[in-house]
């Protein structure tokens, strides 16, 4: 061994080169700073620490030292440690940007869910995921798009990891958005890096899945945000969080998309024969539900008198012969409204 558990095979030639180099005050030719460069890679793979390398080649240098040493002797010693060293970090950058790939290529898979499920449950423990048990997937978006290694996802990364520690916790980006992956009896960290994410991202919103069971759990969970921050988007849903448990009332009302359309028609298509179309109705019984039909909030909100506001409502009750006071046309005018808000209405005519 040649010095802090360095094999003898990492410094071969080095003796010689101290040598030659003495005794012709030459540099080293570029066939012996590829051969240092190539040690310093083989000592990378095989797992030995940079510093010891360097110990290694400078205990090897005090045993093989020259009678005769100059300062070329020291200048060989230089670009030999510091040719092992190039070589080293490479290694290590190339084995750097290998795990990144293998990492990038597992979520694309996870997410996607596009690999057989027994190997993704495989890869999943190298990166800290047991994917026997159930995970929930929170999203977070903001205006700017963010990649794996940008500062942002980051920062929310060591925020977690401080608060948290490891605990299987995997903070990603995918098509620009930052996704957190959680055990599904952790919602203690989604709600963090929720709180996390929407402080860095200075605004946005995050919307966090259910959590879901087995290997195929983490993109049933992931699909459920990116479905939640759709119908926000929608709906202008503006609260900061967004869970997809709170929200699956939606998915039930499209899921016969037709039934839906003929509702949203049949209830509100009267609307159109009003002066200025059917659009300004809309949005008012859109502010007076979501008001808790307080009319006097409703005008607030919509910047109108209270008076105008009822005059607004008398003239929905008469075009659609609903009125939005009424407890029974109440429910069926606010399901026409969702439905409208969901199907773009009147914007896009079905």
């Amino acid at each position: 061994m040649a010095g802090r558990g360095i094999p003898e095979e990492f410094l071969d030639g080095y003796a010689r080169i101290l040598a030659d180099a003495s005794a012709t005050g030459r540099r080293l030719t570029r066939d012996e700073l590829d051969s240092r460069r190539a040690l310093g890679e083989r000592a990378a793979e095989a797992g030995y620490g940079l510093r010891a390398l360097v110990v290694a080649h400078l205990a090897a240098t005090r045993v093989h030292w020259p009678a005769a040493a100059s300062d070329s002797t020291l200048a060989a010693v230089e670009q030999a440690v510091d040719a092992v060293a190039e070589g080293y970090e490479r290694a290590q950058l190339l084995a750097v940007r290998q795990e990144e790939a293998a990492r990038r290529e597992f979520i694309d898979d996870l997410l996607y869910g596009r690999s057989d499920l027994g190997l993704l449950a495989e890869r999943a423990e190298r990166f800290g995921l047991r994917l026997s048990h159930a995970h929930a997937v929170a999203v977070a978006q903001g205006d700017s798009g963010y990649d794996e290694g940008d500062t942002v996802p980051r920062e929310v990364e060591r925020a977690l990891i401080g608060r948290f520690g490891e605990r299987s916790i995997l903070v990603t980006t995918k098509d620009g958005r930052l996704v957190c992956i959680a055990p599904g009896d952790q919602d203690d960290v989604l709600s963090y890096f929720a709180k996390q994410a929407y402080a860095v991202l200075d605004g946005g919103q995050v919307a966090i899945g259910r959590p879901q069971p087995g290997p195929g759990g983490v993109v049933h969970s992931y699909e459920e945000a990116l479905n939640a921050l759709d119908l926000a988007e929608r709906l202008e849903l503006d609260a900061p969080v967004l869970r997809a448990a709170d929200l699956l009332v939606y998915p039930v009302l499209t899921r016969d998309r037709q039934a839906m359309a003929d509702l949203v028609l049949s209830t509100l298509g009267p609307l159109r024969q009003a002066r200025g179309g059917a659009q300004p109705l809309l949005d008012t019984l859109t502010a007076y539900f979501e008001s808790g039909c307080v009319a006097a909030e409703a005008a607030r909100r919509l910047s109108l008198s209270v008076r105008a506001l009822t005059y607004r409502l008398d003239r929905i009750h008469k075009l659609t012969g609903a009125s939005p006071a009424d407890p029974v046309n109440r429910y069926t005018l606010q399901t026409a409204v969702i439905g409208a808000r969901l199907l773009d209405w009147p914007a896009k005519e079905f």
